[in-house]
């Protein structure tokens, strides 16, 4: 009954639902944003730099998602949003991969690894614009998370710092179950607010555990 009521009260104010949705992602990004950039300038860790960039575009993403999304150009919007989550999706892969290539870019914003995923992302939002919905940004992010599953938890078996690791590889397995019920939810299920509150609630609970995990590291 309890929640029953909790998913009618939902239904009743879906745009304040997604207000307060929105800001907390933003904020949580914000705070993640500041901790890490805090920690680069610190250890000049190139994993750090991009990890950062990551939730730049994650809160930007959210931040544009309720705020702009009901604007005459909202086509427009939501194409915008698309491109900040899935380069933020490619920002955090790239901040796994960094150790095995060993390399030191100049920006972190604008090189030439980085424009390639630029490249691919503008594919995948042109792709979602023709024939319309999330499902080609959907599908990129299961495929992305799913390698950042594996690469993570290589990190993880063969770093003598265990725990931040653990958490991380945790982290992207979660990240790839939020992906993959976003998925079910938008093309099988037709968007029901039952599924929608539960697939929120498990993307709020991603974000928090990456805050919990960066506030352990910046800690230390």
């Amino acid at each position: 009954m309890e929640f029953s009521y909790l998913y009618n009260l939902v239904a009743q104010n879906k745009d304040l639902f997604r207000f307060f949705y929105s800001l907390l992602i933003v904020f949580i990004c914000f705070i993640i944003v500041l901790k890490t950039d805090k920690l680069f300038r610190i250890s000049s860790h190139q994993g750090i730099r991009y990890f950062r960039n990551a939730f730049l575009f994650y809160g930007a993403g959210f931040l544009l998602r309720y705020f702009l999304t009901k604007s005459f150009y909202s086509g427009l919007m939501k194409s915008v949003f698309e491109f900040f989550m899935i380069m933020a999706g490619f920002f955090l892969l790239y901040s796994l991969l960094l150790k095995k290539l060993k390399t030191k870019d100049i920006s972190s914003l604008f090189n030439s690894k980085i424009v390639l995923f630029y490249f691919l992302t503008i594919i995948i939002v042109i792709l979602d614009y023709l024939w319309g919905g999330y499902n080609f940004m959907f599908l990129s992010q299961i495929i992305l998370f799913t390698f950042a599953s594996i690469i993570s938890y290589e990190n993880y078996k063969n770093s003598k710092t265990k725990s931040f690791l653990k958490l991380y590889f945790v982290v992207m397995v979660l990240s790839f179950v939020a992906w993959t019920l976003n998925f079910i939810f938008a093309y099988f299920l037709g968007g029901r607010l039952r599924w929608l509150t539960n697939v929120y609630a498990l993307n709020v609970i991603v974000f928090l555990v990456f805050l919990y995990g960066v506030i352990k590291v910046t800690k230390k």
